[in-house]
């Protein structure tokens, strides 16, 4: 059994258009590597770096809102670094110890959120951009559009090849 998306077959001359499409493309990954895991399947490690799919989740919830929410656009948010312990940007990846499939499914809706956002930035403002300064960017020059979304994408495929290995040990399913 495989899990995960299909790439998207968009060849757009305009690079915001390309980016959000692989941000979306990822994010479904994502959610697709997570189907049919169970409470405790989404509770346990299976790497001796410790961390589980749910705390994986909950780290690309926040990510995506801290790079383009709380960094780029310089808006407070709640708990930048929600999904560490302690809440520091330093500390490992946390849920709570009871978080389970309904925990999962809310994150999961927070995730497609959070890209309905971050869809509407590349859409309405250019990739050279620099984020604003007073959220998570506190000294010039803040970083591009561009740099901020190739950065954020990377994280996305980075982890969910984490979530392929994870789905292989547990059940077999393998990714693309």
């Amino acid at each position: 059994m495989a899990v995960g998306g299909r790439e998207p077959r968009l060849d757009s001359p305009d690079a915001a258009v390309q980016l959000a499409a692989y941000l979306d493309y990822y994010r479904a990954s994502v959610e697709g590597k997570l189907a049919g895991l169970d409470d405790a399947a989404l509770r346990t490690s299976r790497l001796p770096s410790g961390w589980t799919p749910i705390e994986l989740l909950a780290h690309l919830v926040h990510m995506e809102q801290r790079w383009f929410v709380w960094g780029f656009l310089a808006e407070d948010v709640e708990a930048p670094w929600g999904d560490h312990a302690g809440g520091a940007a330093t500390g490992p990846w946390a849920v709570p110890a009871d978080a389970g499939r309904a925990e999962a499914d809310a994150l999961i809706h927070r995730l497609h959120e959070i890209g309905r956002r971050t869809t509407e930035i590349l859409g309405s403002t250019p990739l050279e951009t620099r984020g604003r300064l007073g959220g998570r960017f506190t000294e010039e020059p803040a970083p591009r559009l561009a740099w901020i979304g190739f950065h954020v994408l990377q994280e996305y495929a980075r982890h969910a090849g984490h979530l392929d290995i994870v789905r292989e040990l547990e059940d077999g399913a393998r990714g693309e």
